[in-house]
């Protein structure tokens, strides 16, 4: 017999044609040919079932012949099995489906309620979803005798995918142990440019000019010890040399290289160098993995341990610079910290990273503060240095509630998603001194500027008292920091608040101490409070530094 085509053939054909492939076996329990189980699968289960059941009403064949095979007893054998499981697969397939779990969401800004379902393959992170929306509009009419009112409800309904992933964010701060990190001995940092296949014995590096002029000789004698040959790019690290060409150069080199996907690039310096290297890691192949190595205190308390990355940017349009303007959040792969690099930065340089420690004492820490109080003027003079003045493990101590402190208050809000953040503290007015032509002010320097105004203004708003004013006053003066700057004047304050209104998404959210180690965030100053403000500094006896970082 031949099957017929089914798409062109009525179900009652295809019925006749088992019958007759049935009756030609002659055998009982005759195994059920393919093309006869693809003919009946292919029958919708409807049809099939009406099929079954006249088939069974209208057979005459009697139960002890087992000559022939009625469709009947087709259904109930074993070989059915085979003919109906396609279509049970694919009605549990579909009523699986059916069944998926359904997320039901409104949007807080514009009351969209949405309906979601995961899709089969990907459950966790892909979703189908169709949404509702509904704008009510009412207009009034009004006449000499009579005001008309007519509500309008207009529903708008779409459809699409949601796509869900969440970054797997992790990364290493590593201390490591005093002035090691360059001893061929300490595998910590070839280790930090990952695994390698047998036979690739090179690694790339940036590395800040004026550490290279230093450690250049060490840095290189550890690879080549341990049989690596070193590809370096040497940058500026100065505040001025923070721009886009920075980083173009930088990419210019990876590509001379031809730098691997997966393969980690060393970064070592200041945070100026880290902040460039952050974001060509972040632009080269859309991100290629790199390594911290901060080599100033500021850089190690402060820029090696977040995810930020960014160069100042000069608007041609507008011809203005704008600090930390363009950049990412990008995370290092590790940080490798090595707390002997600070013994070879000048006394201003110093005192200048001391100006991120003591902003994180006043927002969260009131021993770290006291500590700052007690020993910072003598670890200036040291350069962190431990001396007959200067306690064993005080130094150590000092860092490590420093990073402590900002992991913490970053870690939980990386993407800044909270922009109400203590750590924001100091960051409100310097940006724009930093940016004055020609000020001759360093980032912590212009932070604790930044700082003391605000200490200010949260005396004059009743937060703290005038001795706490004080004697966060006398801190900073024995940490060799500047209290005031010819600068900050009020028409730099205010813009410095509308520039944060609108980095802040449309609030100032300026952070505020009201003791020493707590703070709030405040959006409602005015000018005339900064004013008064201005003329509270001016009652301070505030010392000029040179450029060493010394009174003049």
């Amino acid at each position: 017999m031949t099957i017929k085509t089914l798409c062109k053939s009525s179900s009652e054909v295809a019925l006749v044609s088992i019958r007759d492939e049935m009756s030609n076996t002659g055998t009982a329990g005759a195994t059920i040919p393919n093309s006869v189980i693809e003919a009946w699968s292919s029958l919708p289960a409807d049809v099939r079932a009406v099929l079954v059941s006249t088939e069974l009403s209208s057979s005459k064949i009697s139960p002890t012949r087992g000559s022939s095979v009625t469709l009947s007893s087709m259904e109930s054998s074993c070989s059915i099995d085979s003919l109906s499981r396609s279509e049970e697969e694919k009605s549990s397939s579909k009523s699986s489906s059916d069944e998926r779990e359904e997320f039901y969401e409104e949007c807080p800004h514009t009351g969209a309620k949405m309906i979601m379902k995961p899709l089969e393959r990907a459950p966790k992170n892909v979703f189908e979803f169709t949404k509702t929306s509904t704008l009510e509009k009412v207009q009034v009419e009004k006449s000499p005798s009579s005001v008309t009112t007519t509500k309008t409800t207009v529903v708008t309904s779409g459809r699409g995918w949601r796509n869900v992933f969440s970054l797997p964010i992790s990364y290493d701060v590593n201390m490591v142990p005093h002035g090691t990190l360059l001893d061929p001995a300490n595998p910590q940092l070839l280790e930090a440019t990952g695994v390698h296949p047998e036979g690739y014995n090179r690694r790339f590096a940036a590395i800040d000019d004026a550490v290279y002029k230093i450690y250049g000789d060490k840095i290189l004698n550890y690879f080549s010890a341990k049989g690596i040959e070193l590809t370096t790019v040497i940058l500026k690290g100065g505040e001025d040399d923070k721009r886009s060409v920075a980083v173009d150069k930088l990419l210019d080199e990876m590509c001379v290289y031809k730098l691997r996907r997966r393969e980690p690039f060393l970064a070592i310096g200041g945070g100026v160098l880290l902040d460039i290297a952050g974001l060509a890691a972040c632009m080269y192949r859309r991100g290629v993995p790199f390594v911290r190595v901060p080599t100033t205190l500021l850089a190690i308390v402060d820029a090696s341990v977040g995810v930020k990355n960014g160069v100042d940017y000069c608007c041609n349009v507008t011809d203005e610079t704008y600090k930390n303007r363009v950049g990412s959040f990008y995370a290092p792969s590790s940080c490798l910290l090595d707390n002997s690099f600070i013994a070879s930065q000048d006394r201003r340089n110093v005192s200048n990273g001391f100006g991120e420690i003591l902003k994180l004492a006043l927002v969260r820490s009131s021993d770290l503060f006291e500590l700052l109080e007690t020993h910072g003027a003598a670890l200036v003079e040291s350069r962190f240095a431990t001396t007959s003045t200067v306690p064993d493990g005080v130094s150590d101590r000092i860092i490590d509630l420093s990073i402590q402190i900002m992991l913490e208050e970053l870690g939980p809000n990386l993407w800044e998603k909270k922009l109400e953040r203590c750590v924001d503290y100091g960051h409100t007015f310097s940006k724009l001194l930093e940016m004055v032509p020609g000020a001759d002010i360093m980032h912590g320097e212009a932070v604790n500027v930044d700082g003391f105004f605000c200490c200010v203004l949260s005396h004059l708003r009743g937060y703290i008292t005038m001795d706490i004013v004080k004697r966060v006053f006398e801190c900073m003066k024995s940490l060799s920091l500047p209290t005031n700057s010819s600068s900050l004047e009020s028409k730099l304050a205010w813009q410095s608040c509308h520039d944060a209104i609108e980095h802040r998404n449309g609030e100032m959210r300026i952070p505020l101490i009201t003791d020493i180690g707590e703070t709030l965030c405040v959006s409602d100053i005015t000018p005339d409070e900064l004013d008064r403000a201005l003329e509270l500094m001016k009652q301070f006896p505030h010392e000029k530094m040179n450029p060493a970082g010394l009174p003049w």
